[in-house]
């Protein structure tokens, strides 16, 4: 019965008298309206609205991965936590099935022979040996500690998010792809950095309201959301976005304010220069909002990057807004507080010192290839320090971290060497440009925090290995611009 209902309404869609396929439609509309009310009713508002743009998005990835790049994109930057209203063992994020969903319907093509090319570009060797020092320290891990799930689930979040480097390399092949993939990026970026602000601004009682309504797809609501210096609700409140952590947030800010940065001096920017200019402005307010003092030397040290490279106007611009900065009223207790980290003088920073000393006596002992992800063999240790390379070092050890830091060296190099034939092309410059700059302010921010290799925070991994993926695919436009100089497309 249910069949031949189905096939008489496929017959109406497609009847050749027009009324018959108006009655199709109708039908169609209100089968469709029944089906969103129900489950708006039984799930809520926001968990149906979840459901649609997870269905709506599965069909985009299956038609390409390079969807399924800009979903990973658009999730890690504006709901890195959100997941799903079921269970499948565990609770399923969007970025879970967003990267899952990616990663299989690229490697899908290889096994169906869709796809045969299969390009690593100069660092794709180094990348592999990080991936594969990951997976080794993990193994040996397993001898001090057993793995809950939810290790195995964040260890391969961890893996695959990394391999997301390769899936950008082989599946943006064309300018125009790169191009809308960077616009994504900056445009997402300033998105994430709207919230904070609003979040910031609302009143705490209408920011928490918003935050109650996110919980329903897993985010903290409540009060005990928002965040303020030293913990202190007395003190100064700090942005956190969507990202609910500041440092996070600012680590997030760092990426797509230097990447946007070159755009507003760049001879031929992605958008217009008015936007650009919008779109750091949010940033930067953003940034200066989450009071993240590792986060804002990093974004100052990228930026001076920049400018000493090729736009010194940049420089320049960098030095009138740090004289506001230091003499505008309202910024005096921000430099307080960063005069007070600077001189170790804050509760924050004495307690970062401590897990600093902490992190060294583990390393100390188990110098080599750490201690895995899993857990410290002795019971005076414990794997968690606010600084990428120190974590590094405990979880992969020294051999680990230098592997890391080869695999950035190389990649910087090539986007040094890559700039030396992007004169002819401002549009490629100014990408590389950007690249360059957020990776060297990531790099430096990545001193006092630890998100980038964090199994907690699996989207800012996602969008770093994708960055350098996209940023690579410049370099290789870049270098046939060499080897075959005419105009710039």
């Amino acid at each position: 019965m249910f069949q031949a209902a189905i096939s008489r309404f496929q017959t109406l869609l497609v009847h050749p008298d027009p009324r018959h396929q108006r009655r199709g439609i109708l039908l169609l509309l209100t089968a469709s309206g029944l089906a969103v009310g129900l489950v708006v009713g039984v799930a809520g508002p926001t968990i149906a609205l979840a459901l649609a743009v997870s269905a709506l998005g599965g069909w985009l990835v299956l038609r390409s991965p390079m969807w399924g790049l800009a979903g990973i994109i658009g999730v890690s930057t504006l709901l890195p936590f959100a997941t799903m209203p079921f269970k499948i063992g565990f609770t399923p994020s969007f970025l879970d099935l967003a990267i899952f969903a990616t990663f299989g319907v690229w490697a899908l093509r290889y096994m169906l022979r869709e796809e045969t090319r299969l390009e690593m570009t100069p660092i794709g060797g180094a990348v592999l040996l990080f991936l594969g020092m990951a997976a080794f320290t993990f193994v040996m891990g397993l001898q001090h500690a057993r793995p809950t799930s939810n290790n195995l689930r964040q260890f391969m979040e961890m893996v695959l998010s990394i391999t997301l480097f390769f899936v950008v390399i082989n599946v943006i092949r064309e300018r125009n792809q790169l191009h809308f993939m960077a616009q994504l990026l900056m445009l997402c970026g300033a998105g994430a950095a709207a919230l904070g602000i609003l979040f910031y601004v609302l009143p705490q009682e209408a920011t928490v309201w918003i935050l109650n309504r996110l919980a329903r797809v897993g985010y903290p609501g409540g009060f005990g959301a928002l965040r303020f210096v030293n913990d202190d609700p007395n003190d100064l409140m700090r942005a956190i976005g969507t990202s609910i952590d500041p440092n996070v947030f600012g680590g997030l800010l760092i990426l797509v304010g230097l990447f946007t940065l070159p755009q507003l001096v760049s001879d031929r920017p992605l958008f217009r220069r008015r936007w650009v200019a919008l779109m750091i402005l949010l940033d930067v307010i953003a940034l200066y909002l989450t009071i993240s003092r590792g986060s804002m030397l990093g974004f100052v040290i990228g930026m001076a990057a920049i400018g000493a490279l090729r736009y010194r106007k940049l420089l320049a611009l960098g030095i009138v807004a740090g004289l506001f900065f230091l003499f505008l009223p309202f910024t005096q207790d921000y430099i307080q507080h960063m005069l007070e980290g600077f001189a170790l003088q804050d509760r924050a920073t004495q307690m970062r010192l401590g897990e600093y000393r902490d992190a060294l006596t583990l390393i100390s002992r188990y110098p080599v290839l750490g201690v895995g992800f899993t857990g410290a063999p002795e019971i005076d240790l414990y794997i968690g320090v606010s600084s990428l390379y120190l974590l590094m070092a405990e979880e992969m050890g020294l051999v680990g971290v230098a592997i890391f830091l080869f695999t950035m060296a190389l990649f910087l190099n090539a986007l040094v060497r890559g700039l030396r034939h992007t004169r002819q092309d401002p549009v490629l410059e100014a990408l590389m440009l950007g690249g360059l700059g957020a990776m060297v302010g990531l790099l430096a921010a990545g001193v006092f925090d630890h998100y980038l290799f964090n199994l907690t925070y699996p989207h800012m991994t996602s969008l770093l290995w994708i960055f350098v993926g996209l940023c690579m695919v410049a370099i290789g436009f870049a270098n046939a611009l060499n080897e075959n100089p005419g105009p710039a497309t």
